[in-house]
This record gives C-alpha cells, structure tokens and sequence, in this order.
C-alpha cells in the first residue's frame, strides 16, 4: 500500500477533527495565501505542514492547495484557516481582489490532474 492509498482511508472528519470551519472563518476559494516568516515547529499536523511546504515558495489560492494537497476542498480550508489563525499563513489580496486568468487555469489544470 502506498502512502496516498493509506491517505485515502482517513476521512476528511478525522483530518479536520470534525470541524467544518476554522476559527479564522469562511475563506473564500480564490483567496491567495502566503506562509509567514513565523517558526512552524509547533504545527499541528503533518497535513498542516504539507500545506505550508507547499505555499513556502508561492502565493496559491485555497483551491490551488487543495488540488496540490489531494485534500478535500473543505478539509483545505480549515486547515488553511487554521494556519492563518495560528500565524503561519496570511491572506494576500491582489489589487482588485481576484485572481487572474493564469492562475485560474492553473487551479482547473490541477483539479482536472486528480
């Protein structure tokens, strides 16, 4: 059994610890998130710091990190949430507050990849 096989059989629930939004609130799926300079050695999870390796060198949409992470699109926003909460991670808005066109296509390339 690979790693991912063994991913696939823990439930989003238990990921989450049965919650359905972070203490940070609603994110909106095209908000863009980058990780602060803040030391994450206390993170929380191993799924916490699999989304922070991911964004440590980019800005991507909590969509993106979700297709990136093989995470649910639910789980992806408590967990991101919860790193925005914790310090970790900060929303960065763009000027007019949307994503452009590449990084769309990026995020529909990544969700069609799964």
């Amino acid at each position: 059994m690979t790693d991912q096989e063994g991913a696939r059989l823990i439930r989003p629930y238990m990921i989450t610890g049965g919650r359905t939004r972070s203490e940070a609130g609603h994110l909106p799926l095209q908000a863009l998130v980058t990780v602060t300079d803040r030391d994450a050695a206390q993170t929380r999870s191993l799924e916490h710091r699999q989304i922070l390796d991911l964004c440590r060198h980019e800005t991507m949409s909590v969509a993106e990190v979700a297709a990136r992470s093989g995470s649910v699109i639910g789980v992806a926003r408590v967990l991101v949430g919860d790193l925005i909460n914790d310090g970790l991670m900060e929303i960065s808005s763009t000027a007019d507050d949307r994503p452009d066109s590449r990084l769309l296509k990026e995020v529909l390339h990544g969700l069609r990849a799964q």
